[in-house]
């Protein structure tokens, strides 16, 4: 009886691993831009599942960059880097970050399926949970000096600077440290502004923050305890939204919600709009739903879990909430379906030409719950006048080798003090510097 149990179970895993055949019927284009195309959705018995094997990069491999720009390592051997920000005295500071321990986020076979996935994707290691402090002293686009500089955090994400205080989101709060122009570490205790969910189960661990540009207000991420609602509602409490936090009282408020996993965050230079990126929700098949990206409104709500896409109903969730899908705002871009676009970054520099100023550069973790995969890349949205201009753009590419396996992945995004484009590769545990190609330095 055993031996046959484990047969089953075996044979019940190989199937969820290999995604029982179900594949894309769309393109990935067909899912991006204003207006993508939303096919009904493919449910099946066991979810695809086509996660990219994490590899790495061999020695003097690295990305493929667009016609014009070329792409360097800025640091390697970094410990999962995920996250970027650029000090004012153009010090780069890297999140060396992991999920926190969550035993129980999946439980059962589908935990079991999920750790293997994590674990073949390169997400499966400790947090180092500390902040690394990168500095080019000589211009040649290389950091030569990296130290420590805030560490014994809780997977630390998101950082911000509002005058002499530097804000770190935690995993498990908002916390804010002493700050002086130009030190190298960090060794003051820091304080809490306040606490952010966490718990055992949670899920999108990821918590993200950017200053207004007043430097009056906090903007902090809480991605959504679940899937698509399947622990109960009770558990998504403050969860699936933007936070305000005012600065001077420390007291917030909610300023949007239905927004299943935040990340990227940024101000657009033309509009002054904040804008995220929002991945969206899986198992409904291949084409659905696409992550996207979004101007975001005050109050405003995006539908999860009651609906994708503004008001497209999303009929595992019980019971529903029809006057709330009502309400549902459509989001202002897909980035396509599964892509796990994350970093966010608008282009307010000069070294990297017209052609990008006041666009997004996006990265695109890359997918698991789509066949053939998508994202693994690096893309640029352009703007006018405030708004998406155009289709988007491959920028850094080749994340995946020619088995299809990752050698390397990108998440956050930032513009350093010269304007290059940084990249942080949370696979190929590197920060990747991409220029015009004329030059590798300014």
């Amino acid at each position: 009886m055993r031996h046959a149990f484990a047969v089953v179970f075996i044979a019940f895993a190989t199937l969820a691993l290999t995604g029982c055949g179900e594949s894309a019927r769309l393109t990935v284009r067909q899912g991006m831009g204003p207006n993508p195309q939303l096919p009904p959705p493919h449910k099946t018995l066991i979810p695809t599942t086509n996660t990219a094997k994490a590899v790495g990069w061999p020695n003097g491999e690295h990305p493929t960059a667009a016609p014009g720009l070329m792409v360097q390592a800025f640091a390697r051997d970094l410990d999962h880097p995920r996250w970027l920000y650029t000090l004012p005295n153009g010090d780069v500071l890297v999140a060396e970050t992991n999920a926190p321990p969550r035993p129980d986020d999946s439980k059962g076979i589908k935990g079991w399926i999920a750790g293997l996935i994590m674990a073949g994707a390169g997400a499966g290691v400790p947090s180092a949970n500390r902040i690394t402090l990168l500095r080019d002293s000589d211009g040649d686009g290389v950091a030569e000096t990296r130290r420590v500089f805030l560490q014994h955090l809780n997977s630390p994400f998101g950082m911000a600077l509002v005058g002499d205080t530097f804000y770190v989101a935690d995993t498990d709060a908002l916390l804010a440290f002493p700050y002086h122009a130009s030190e190298t570490s960090i060794t003051a205790p820091g304080r809490k502004v306040i606490d952010l969910p966490a718990g055992t189960i949670n899920h999108h661990w990821t918590k993200n923050v950017i200053a207004s540009q007043d430097g009056r207000k906090l903007y902090v991420t809480v991605g959504s305890n679940s899937n698509v609602g399947e622990n109960g509602l009770a558990v998504e409490r403050d969860r699936a939204r933007i936070l305000e936090v005012d600065i001077a009282s420390g007291n917030a408020r909610v300023f949007a919600t239905g927004l299943r996993n935040p990340n990227g965050m940024d101000w657009q230079p033309q509009s002054g709009a904040l804008w995220t990126a929002v991945n969206e929700r899986d198992e409904l098949g291949s084409d659905l739903v696409p992550d996207y990206m979004t101007s975001v409104k005050d109050g405003g709500f995006y539908g999860w879990p009651f609906s994708y896409y503004g008001q497209h109903v999303d009929t595992r969730v019980t019971p529903q909430n029809p006057a709330l899908v009502a309400s549902a705002l459509v989001p202002d871009y897909a980035l396509g379906p599964h892509t796990a676009s994350l970093g966010l970054v608008f282009y307010r520099g000069q070294l990297l030409g017209a052609h990008y100023r006041n666009g997004a550069f996006v990265g695109q973790h890359g997918s698991w719950n789509r066949r053939p995969r998508s994202g693994y890349k690096m893309i640029f949205v352009p703007f006018a006048n405030g708004k998406p201009a155009g289709p988007a753009q491959d920028v850094l590419t080749e994340f995946l080798d020619s088995e299809g396996r990752a050698r390397g992945r990108p998440v956050g995004v930032a513009v350093d003090a010269k304007g290059a484009l940084l990249v942080a590769d949370d696979v190929g545990n590197t920060v990747w510097r991409v220029t015009p190609a004329r030059t590798r330095a300014d």
